[in-house]
């Protein structure tokens, strides 16, 4: 199987759908992290998206690839089985681009 990586537009387009729904998410310097590590450390701080995890990003870009799709090869919903943030991403995701979403979460 061959995989193909995304091109300079694709990964563009991609960042323009993710930033379109959330503001970049900081980074700080951590010293004492640093120090221990003997090395400077800066953390990304993701639990600043609006679901909290990095995750959300995914399922933006997808169902906005979607929601963009000509008139008949529209998808008439999505379903997603999940432990956990996956499932966030997709339902955030489909309430921004008004596609109906299923999450099945195990008890």
């Amino acid at each position: 199987m061959t995989h193909l990586l995304p091109t300079h537009a694709e990964i563009e387009q991609a960042a323009k759908a993710v930033y379109a729904a959330m503001p970049a998410t900081p980074q700080y310097a951590w010293p004492l992290l640093g120090e221990a590590l003997g090395a400077e450390a800066w953390v990304k701080h993701e639990n600043h998206t609006p679901t909290g995890a990095f995750k959300i990003r995914g399922g933006l870009v997808y169902l906005q690839n979607l929601a963009q799709r000509p008139r008949q090869q529209q998808v008439r919903g999505v379903i997603s089985a999940t432990r956990g943030n996956h499932g966030q991403s997709v339902g955030f995701a489909a309430r921004r681009y008004g596609i109906p979403a299923t999450i099945v979460v195990p008890q």
